[in-house]
């Protein structure tokens, strides 16, 4: 059984609704009849499926739709239309920064974000320590966390979800994170949680990444899936090519039409 599968999703953002504009504006718009919403579709019939130990690398340039793909993979949002089917636990360093106070200290903030995702206080207490020290902020722990560094917030959020065994793992830009020594540490943790069995999905503008620990990878172009395929070499070759020349249709003639019918896609 797939750990996690996705079957046509897309989703669609609206502008120009009264969520945006305020109810009175809309009423005003509505009596005047200048009233106009317009739709933004940021994925269009994504269809996948991972099983337990796969790691996908989602490739794209800005505005392709990764970040959202994930939210909606994560359950931070449904999709507009299709279905996303997961099995297990799953953890997600999306963005990494949100989510903590910083009037409250390191310590504090960090069992905050533990109970975020659920661990208990019991958990907590036997893996405090571990955490802080991963993350190497043993000298700032009572420090308030608005005083970190960017660097240093993003350390501790790695730290605390990386610390537990999901079935599902969720990776977004994080093992940028931090100076040569902590991304070389985070992506050593990535392949021991990944040894373990997990699944993992990992977004990242480093193809040597994508190279170097996925099995699996996916393209999408403007919300568009380009293609889905365990040919992660070939793919990441043909990344690199349209990276630099820009021509997303000679792409798809190459994979003979694209998406999900061809030889690519599997």
């Amino acid at each position: 059984m797939s750990v996690l599968q996705l079957e046509q999703v897309s989703i669609r953002y609206m502008t120009g609704d009264f969520k945006d504009i305020g109810l009175k504006e809309y009423v005003m718009r509505r009596l005047k009849r200048n009233y106009q919403v317009t739709e933004f579709w940021a994925d269009r019939d994504i269809t996948f499926a991972l099983e337990k130990g796969d790691m996908l690398g989602i490739i794209g340039t800005n505005g392709a739709g990764k970040s959202t793909l994930l939210k909606a993979v994560s359950g931070i949002m449904e999709p507009t239309r299709g279905v996303v089917r997961r099995e297990g636990s799953i953890a997600a360093l999306l963005e990494l920064a949100s989510g903590f106070d910083g009037d409250l200290t390191v310590r504090e903030n960090t069992y905050l974000r533990g109970a975020m995702l659920g661990y208990t206080r019991k958990f907590m207490d036997e893996t405090y320590s571990q955490i802080i020290r991963f993350a190497e902020l043993e000298e700032f722990q009572d420090r308030p966390f608005r005083q970190l560094s960017s660097g240093m917030k993003s350390r501790l959020a790695f730290s605390i979800a990386s610390l537990v065994q999901p079935d599902l793992l969720i990776l977004d830009e994080v093992l940028s994170v931090g100076d040569g020594a902590f991304r070389s540490k985070s992506a050593a943790k990535m392949k021991e949680i990944i040894q373990g069995g997990a699944t993992t999905i990992l977004v990242s503008h480093s193809i040597g990444q994508i190279r170097e620990m996925c099995n699996k990878v996916l393209w999408l172009h403007k919300g568009e899936q380009i293609c889905f395929t365990s040919e992660v070499d070939s793919i990441c070759n043909l990344y690199e090519k349209f990276l630099e020349k820009g021509n997303i249709r000679e792409i798809k003639q190459i994979l003979g039409g694209g998406g999900k019918s061809n030889g690519f896609a599997t």
